[in-house]
């Protein structure tokens, strides 16, 4: 079974530097995880954060899944992810420091049929360094396509 579901939050690529990345399983309602499967959520505006010790992603919004009855699951509610405990502990202490923050990068299904989530501990780009960014991407893209010729 070959799964190429990959739902990507490229704002995060423009707007961090990533430091580390880590995959976490995601808990999940029954719709929502078919949702996922027809490519229906959003990253745009998610964000992770500790409740109550154990890490969430929050305002990732999963679309209703097209064949369900009335039993519709919250659009944005706040799903938990599931990491071991030294992963966790880790990423709270470098979490509560000053400019470090945790960003969900991609949603995929694993070879199981697992939801898996990418995060990654990030550190925010300031407004010159997105400007080099994109520098630096216009140059890769011109030499790409003088490669081509």
């Amino acid at each position: 079974m070959k799964n190429d579901i990959q739902i990507k939050n490229k704002r995060a690529y423009f707007d961090y530097n990533l430091i580390d990345k880590y995959i976490a399983g995601i808990a999940l309602l029954g719709t929502e995880i078919k949702a996922i499967r027809q490519g229906k959520a959003n990253m745009t505006d998610a964000f992770c954060t500790f409740i109550g010790g154990n890490l969430y992603v929050r305002n990732l919004h999963i679309s209703e899944y097209s064949h369900s009855s009335f039993y519709h699951h919250d659009i944005k509610r706040d799903r938990a992810l599931l990491l071991q405990k030294k992963e966790i502990k880790k990423l709270k202490a470098k979490g509560e420091e000053k400019g470090y923050t945790i960003v969900p990068l991609r949603i995929f299904v694993n070879e199981r049929g697992y939801a898996k989530i990418e995060i990654a501990l990030a550190q925010g780009k300031k407004e010159f360094d997105k400007r080099e960014s994109m520098k630096d991407k216009d140059v890769k893209r011109e030499m790409d396509r003088a490669m081509k010729f």
